[in-house]
């Protein structure tokens, strides 16, 4: 597969009537709520679940994000969605890449980015990363200057 960056978490997808928007497509609602699964497994394998947010009353935000819609998709289409940690500056802030591939035709369907933020979740305001976050999270961060 052609990815973005070497070993990407990855989630296999299989696109149905149900993501099937007016123009014939997956709707773009569907790509942003695929990021969204494939980021929360990716975090749950590093060790971080929603539970443990609860507990450590930490979590992480989405301050900005950006997608790149190349190429559609259609009902029936076997989809793979990979996702890296790109940043993470070892206080407040941490990125999220997204690349979504189709297999058969070996084409990238999407390429997204979020900025995200650390947070009190019982506040919502901004707070520093607890360690468990910079152990799990910031180990995991991969370096893209190499590709």
């Amino acid at each position: 597969m052609n990815w973005d960056y070497p070993r990407p978490h990855s989630n296999e997808l299989l696109v149905s009537d149900h993501d099937i928007d007016g123009m014939g497509h997956t709707n773009n609602a569907c790509y942003i709520a695929w990021c969204e699964q494939v980021a929360w497994s990716h975090s749950a394998e590093l060790g971080l679940t929603i539970a443990d947010y609860q507990t450590l009353d930490r979590g992480v935000a989405i301050r900005h994000a950006s997608y790149d819609y190349y190429l559609p998709s259609f009902s029936g289409d076997r989809l793979l969605i990979g996702t890296w940690l790109t940043h993470c500056d070892g206080k407040l802030r941490l990125q999220r890449r997204f690349q979504l591939i189709n297999p058969a035709s070996e084409q990238t369907i999407l390429r997204g980015c979020w900025d995200l933020v650390g947070i009190r979740v019982s506040t919502g305001k901004p707070s520093r990363f607890p360690q468990e976050f910079l152990r799990s999270y910031g180990a995991a961060v991969i370096d893209t200057e190499k590709n």
